[in-house]
């Protein structure tokens, strides 16, 4: 889902709480190494931002709290990275003395390769 540069920066200037207050937090059983408090217990955490539908998880840790700051870390990379705008570029053409000096190089480069060939 794309969402508009304005809309991630309006996210981003809100704090943690009210962040956290527009998105969905599901806790889900979290598998790979971490022995059987990780595997027994639901420590993985899924953000969904509501009004955006960004999605972010974190599955690191063995603690459902420290999960929970990395993922809210993670959901305010993803607006960071969707505020970005680039900037507009402008066509511009290459001047004369740029066009010359382009031109005499390459001139030079070829009378160079001429040279290497000898008679035979």
């Amino acid at each position: 889902m794309s969402i508009s540069p304005q809309a991630a920066a309006r996210v981003l200037a809100l704090t943690d709480e009210q962040l956290l207050s527009e998105c969905r937090e599901e806790f889900f059983i979290a598998s790979g190494p971490g022995g059987q408090h990780r595997n027994k217990t639901e420590s993985g955490v899924r953000l969904i931002h509501l009004p955006t539908g960004v999605t972010v998880t974190a599955t690191e840790r063995r603690s459902q709290l420290q999960n929970r700051g990395e993922a809210l870390e993670r959901l305010k990379a993803q607006f960071v990275k969707l505020s970005f705008v680039p900037e507009k570029r402008i066509a511009t053409r290459p001047s004369r003395g740029a066009r010359r000096r382009r031109l005499e190089s390459k001139r030079h480069n070829s009378e160079k390769k001429q040279n290497r060939r000898g008679d035979w």
